[in-house]
């Protein structure tokens, strides 16, 4: 489902794009057409009812709700170009259905390839009328009402196929990106697995032979057994107290590993990810460096579509800095906010802004800042 509402999403933003980029256009080409063929003023109302149903389904195509008005603006456009071959005299007025059939005729779910074919048909049988009505002047019309408008109509719908297909190539490449994301995540939470395992694997086992020994030597050396009781308690109380820091982020952990790591994770998500380093940090701040490096490169992939992040790493501190992020919702960062509080008792302060697409988490000790 994220990988759907991303892709969905990136289709919106290209049709958005294209509206912006050719309405202007669209809108031009169908004044200029109603200014120099309509011959009255109810003409110029029929053939601005041909263009307003092509723009009416650019715009909704745009929006991704073509199909909502495709039959309308089929109907009209078809009847306006019908008027413009019967009675209007206008070779042009198949612009309606040349805008629109394009556009709904690719977006079909089946039987594209001969509604294409019927849609060109369509437009020279129609356009044919003219020479049926006028035959004094058959070679001429023929060009203007029947060959023109049925080769533009093909050529538009032939172009519009690659169209397509180049957005659900933008839709693959969107799934792949978020399916490359949830892996990173997952492996992340593997990781995390790894380390409880580790914690209290080896713990257990030890637990396990302990109380056999205790149970086998209990009758003949009490003392002895006494001993190894005590020396579990122990293990398990130590066990408790590394589950819990691993749980809150408190476990120490190897900066240079965490940079490697979120660098390889950003990356195996689509994300050009680039690490500047000015000067070492002091050891002592290691662990609330790697600790915030670690829950912004898991907020950068569950929150953002990160094309670019930039991590800088100097004596003062740490700043990661990513693009992609969501310009109308802040997410709400628990993690980040619950380590904020260590590193202000560490003497240090966390900053995590954002600005329009770009989010900031900056993690600064002394009285400097990172880069």
């Amino acid at each position: 489902m994220p990988s759907e509402l991303a892709a969905s999403g990136s289709k919106a933003t290209l049709r958005r794009l294209n509206l912006y980029k050719l309405l202007p256009f669209v809108v031009a080409g169908g004044v200029l057409h109603v200014a120099t063929d309509a011959q009255n003023w109810w003409h110029a109302i029929v053939l601005a009812a041909g263009a307003a149903a092509g723009v009416v389904a650019f715009v909704r195509w745009a929006g991704g709700k073509l199909m909502t008005v495709a039959v309308p603006c089929l109907l009209v456009a078809g009847a306006v170009w019908l008027f413009g071959a019967a009675v209007g005299d206008s070779g042009g007025s198949f612009i309606g259905l040349l805008i629109v059939g394009p556009l709904v005729v690719p977006d079909l779910k089946r039987h594209r390839l001969a509604a294409a074919v019927a849609l060109v048909v369509f437009v020279a049988v129609v356009g044919s009328t003219k020479l049926w009505l006028a035959p004094e002047e058959f070679r001429g019309d023929l060009i203007r009402f029947v060959l023109v408008p049925a080769a533009i109509t093909a050529v538009v719908v032939g172009l519009r196929f690659p169209n397509r297909n180049f957005y659900d190539v933008v839709r693959d490449l969107e799934e792949t990106r978020e399916r490359e994301a949830e892996l990173a995540v997952m492996r992340e939470r593997i990781r995390f697995a790894g380390d409880l395992h580790d914690i209290q694997g080896h713990t257990l086992h030890v637990v396990k032979l302990k109380v056999a020994l205790a149970q086998k030597i209990l009758r003949s050396d009490a003392g002895q057994a006494e001993q190894e009781l005590r020396e579990i308690h122990a293990l398990v109380v130590d066990t408790i107290s590394q589950t819990k820091a691993l749980a809150y982020g408190q476990r120490r952990l190897n900066l240079q590993a965490e940079l490697e790591n979120a660098k390889n994770l950003l990356e195996a998500a689509g994300a050009k990810v680039t690490i500047e380093r000015d000067g070492e940090p002091d050891p002592g701040w290691s662990d609330p460096l790697s600790q915030a490096l670690r829950e912004t490169t898991t907020n950068i992939l569950r929150h953002a579509q990160a094309r670019e992040v930039r991590i800088a790493l100097g004596t003062t501190g740490l700043e990661i800095t990513n693009d992609g992020a969501d310009g109308t919702r802040v997410p709400e960062l628990r993690g980040l906010a619950g380590l904020r509080e260590r590193v202000v008792d560490g003497g240090g302060t966390l900053v995590a802004e954002q600005h329009g697409e770009t989010f900031r988490t900056a993690v600064v000790f002394g009285t400097g800042s990172s880069r």
